[in-house]
Parts: structure tokens; C-alpha cells; sequence
């Protein structure tokens, strides 16, 4: 649906208002544009008289925003921020286009860096940006064209195409095992317990799973696997890990299982995406890759 003109300012109003917004100073917004003073005054008031608001309160030789100049400004910055970073995307590869892509933090360097580069390979014109977070983003305010998410297939206002499962297990420094003389599962139950801010009944699921009752489980809160795999590392507890993410850890012997209790996880990983993005060529790329990569999925 197309936006009618009159609710579209120019971009030099606009310019003029976010800069003398940020710095609450027609004259500061005035040398940042290479204009004079009173020619930022006529833009501002011109838009002033095109919203039909005031969004300047002007007092002798100072100016500050009113509330609604002060909402209008936070709107009109993430506008202009989005423009900038799409015609940036563009010129840095005019071809293939950028798939901004969010990610969970100890996935995208465990996991998915590694591969990237066979995508960049295959799709040669595409360019990644990755961001990362541990909360959902939100598609409505998030400028993400695609998210890898995990738990369960219920984001609500995206697509989700399930990518894998994975398998944890207790994992800890060799030193902990024996200093502890952990030989059975029974025995994690006087061990100091690691647990995952995200997952804070995993070790719960994990005795019950054992068929152990252990209804009082503590021990200290970590926010990401990479952090809960150095601190078992370094003899601080024992944690519940996806095998996938500490393979390297297990080779070397840097970390252990000190006994069997593999169990799958509750969760699996997810592609998520806004509907308005499911065409998007390089969504479509990258889904393509992702399917060919995970033909035979990790469970």
C-alpha cells in the first residue's frame, strides 16, 4: 500500500530536526549541515507546521524538545539508522544483497562460524551480518531478516523451519571427577551444580531421566554455554553441555563426562523469519544451505 506524500517529510527536514533533536542546539545542527542557523529554524518550523505539533520549546537563546518532539525524534533516528545501514548493505555489495542474521551466541561461534564460510563460498555475492542475543528478538522492532532460536516451535508472528535437536551431557574438568570420586549418577547430587540461566530446570529433567529424586537442586547461574563450559573447565562444577558445542573440550581432555547420562534436550534449534522476509533471496539462499548442511541431522 503505497504512503500518501503528506505524511512523508523531506529528507532535509528531517535531517535538520534529528540534528538539532540530538543536539538540542539549531545552531550545532545548523554547522553539522553546512547551513546557516536560520535556515535550520525555517526546516524546523516548517515541519513543526507539517505535523501540526510543537516539538521545540524555545526560550531565549536555548531550545529543548517537548514530549512528542522527543518521540518523534527517537522514531525518526532508528528511520534515518535504518536507511543508512540498507544503503550501506547495498554499496557494499550491490549483486547479492545482506542477510542480517541474529544469532545465539555460543551456536554462532561453536556452530555456525565455522561452516559460514562454505555458504560464502556457494553464495559468493551475499553478505552476513550477524548479531547475537539470548532472548527472542522481536521481528516488529528488530531490524533482523532471520534469527536461529531455540525451544519450541511457538514465536509468535514468525516462520519456523526446525533445523536440529541436540543431545547434553555432564561435563567437567578430569580434576573435579576424581577430587569428587564422581563414579555414577548419584554422585553429581554432591557435586556443585552449573546451570544455564535459559535452562533453569535442566538438571532437574536430567535426575529425573536417571530415575533419581532430587527436588532440591542449586548451584551457580551462568548466562551462556560458553561461560558454563570454561567454568567446569576450570574446576568450578559441573555442567550440562550439548555435546555438538564441546566436542573440541572432550578431545583434548580439557573436559569429561564422569559417567553416562546422555539426554536430549527438551528444545531444538529453529530458523526464524518475519513472513515479509520469507522471499528475500538470501533467506532463501541461506535456508537452502542450512537444509543441504543438516540433510542428516544432529540429534
Amino acid at each position: 500500500m503505497a504512503i500518501p506524500r503528506r505524511f512523508l517529510p523531506s529528507m532535509s527536514l528531517l535531517y535538520a530536526f534529528e540534528g538539532a533533536a540530538r543536539a538540542e542546539s539549531f545552531t550545532a545542527a545548523a554547522a553539522e549541515l553546512n547551513l546557516t542557523q536560520s535556515a535550520v529554524s525555517r526546516q524546523i518550523r516548517a515541519l513543526e507546521d507539517m505535523l501540526g505539533c510543537t516539538l521545540f520549546l524555545r526560550e531565549r537563546q536555548t531550545v529543548k524538545l517537548t514530549a512528542a518532539g522527543e518521540a518523534y525524534a527517537g522514531e525518526i533516528r532508528e528511520a534515518l539508522q535504518h536507511i543508512a545501514t540498507a544503503t550501506l548493505g547495498l554499496r557494499a555489495n550491490p549483486s547479492g544483497g545482506s542477510l542480517n542474521l541474529a544469532i545465539l551466541p555460543t551456536f554462532g561461534t561453536r556452530w555456525l562460524a565455522p561452516r559460514l564460510p562454505s555458504f560464502l563460498a556457494e553464495n559468493p555475492g551475499i553478505t552476513i551480518n550477524l548479531t547475537t542475543r539470548l532472548a527472542p528478538f522481536d521481528f516488529q522492532f528488530d531490524q533482523v531478516d532471520a534469527a536461529i532460536h531455540f525451544g519450541s516451535a511457538d514465536w509468535s508472528g514468525a516462520e519456523l523451519e526446525l533445523l536440529m535437536g541436540e543431545m547434553v551431557v555432564p561435563a567437567c574438568s578430569p580434576e573435579l571427577r576424581e577430587r569428587l570420586q564422581i563414579r555414577k549418577p548419584e554422585d553429581l547430587q554432591k557435586a556443585p551444580l552449573l546451570h544455564l540461566v535459559s535452562r533453569p530446570d535442566a538438571w532437574e529433567r536430567w535426575f529425573q531421566a536417571m530415575g533419581i529424586e532430587a527436588d532440591d537442586v542449586h548451584g551457580m547461574l551462568i548466562d551462556q554455554f560458553a561461560t558454563a563450559a570454561q567454568a567446569a573447565m576450570a574446576g568450578l562444577g559441573v555442567a550440562l553441555l550439548p555435546t555438538f558445542l564441546i566436542e573440541a573440550e572432550l578431545a583434548r581432555g580439557d573436559l569429561v563426562e564422569p559417567v553416562e547420562g546422555a539426554m536430549s534436550s527438551s528444545g531444538h534449534y529453529y530458523l526464524a523469519w518475519p513472513p515479509k522476509r520469507a522471499s528475500y533471496p538470501p533467506l532463501q539462499a541461506f535456508r537452502a544451505w542450512l537444509k543441504k548442511l543438516l540433510a542428516t541431522p544432529v540429534t
